[in-house]
C-alpha cells in the first residue's frame, strides 16, 4: 500500500527542482556574460589548504606572475591556498585576476586578490566547473585533494572524448604527480582502459618558465577562443 505522506513529500520535492532551473539558468547567464568578456585566461587549480609558507603556494604565485605578463588573465577557484595564490602572483603582475567562488562549509572565502569587477559567486559546483572549462585556454594544475583531482580527470575526459578543443593541461610538481601518472601508464594503459595517445594530454613540470613556454609553444599554432 502506498504511504501517501511520503508521495506528497516526494512530489513537492520534484516541483521544487523544476523552480531550481531557474536559478540554474541564471548562473549561466551571468557567468556566461562575464567571462566572455574577460578575454584568454589560464586556470589554476590546487589545494585551498596549502599556507604561505608552501613551496607550492610560493611557485603558484610566480607561475601565476608569469602567466599574467605573458598576457594571458589567470582564473582560480576565488578561495584561499593555491587559488588565493594564482589570483594573487595575476595581481602582483598587473594581469586579470578572475575569481570563481563557491560557497563551502569548511575552506571557501574569498581571497583579496581578485578583480573587483570579476568575482562571480556560485551555488552550483557544475555551472563553476563549465566557466572553467569553457573560458579557459589551458590548466594549470598544483598539488591539491579531490576537487583537484575533479577538475583535472573532467578537463581529460572532455577533451579525449572531443566534447571540447584540446588545451594545455600542465601538472606543477613531479614529485607530487609522478606517482599517479606511473599508475595511470602502468595500470590504467596496461588495462587497455585508455589509448597511448591519451598520456598525451598531460604534461609534468617543476617550474613557472616551463609552463609559460607549454602555453605558448601550443598557442603557435592553436586559436584563442572558448573551448564549446
Amino acid at each position: 500500500m502506498r504511504n501517501d505522506t511520503h508521495y506528497k513529500g516526494w512530489n513537492e520535492i520534484k516541483t521544487n527542482d523544476s523552480w531550481a532551473l531557474f536559478k540554474i539558468m541564471g548562473e549561466f547567464v551571468n557567468g556566461y556574460e562575464k567571462m566572455s568578456a574577460i578575454g584568454p585566461c589560464v586556470s589554476i587549480f590546487g589545494s585551498a589548504r596549502s599556507k604561505e609558507d608552501n613551496k607550492y603556494y610560493k611557485l603558484a604565485v610566480s607561475i601565476a606572475q608569469k602567466i599574467a605578463e605573458a598576457g594571458y588573465g589567470v582564473i582560480t577557484g576565488g578561495g584561499p591556498g593555491i587559488m588565493e595564490a594564482g589570483n594573487r602572483g595575476a595581481h602582483l603582475a598587473g594581469g586579470t585576476s578572475v575569481g570563481l567562488n563557491i560557497d563551502l562549509p569548511f575552506e571557501q572565502h574569498d581571497n583579496p586578490y581578485i578583480d573587483g569587477d570579476k568575482s562571480l559567486d556560485f551555488d552550483y559546483f557544475f555551472v563553476r566547473k563549465v566557466m572553467f572549462v569553457k573560458y579557459s585556454q589551458g590548466f594549470v594544475v598544483m598539488p591539491g585533494g579531490f576537487g583537484t583531482l575533479d577538475e583535472l580527470f573532467e578537463a581529460i575526459t572532455l577533451i579525449q572524448t572531443h566534447k571540447i578543443e584540446k588545451f594545455p593541461i600542465i601538472l606543477v610538481g613531479s614529485e607530487f604527480w609522478g606517482g599517479l601518472f606511473e599508475w595511470i601508464k602502468t595500470t590504467m594503459l596496461n588495462a587497455g582502459n585508455i589509448s597511448p595517445e591519451d598520456l598525451d594530454l598531460i604534461k609534468i613540470v617543476d617550474n613557472e618558465e616551463e609552463v609559460v613556454e607549454i602555453i605558448d609553444s601550443f598557442y603557435k599554432g592553436h586559436q584563442l577562443s572558448p573551448n564549446f
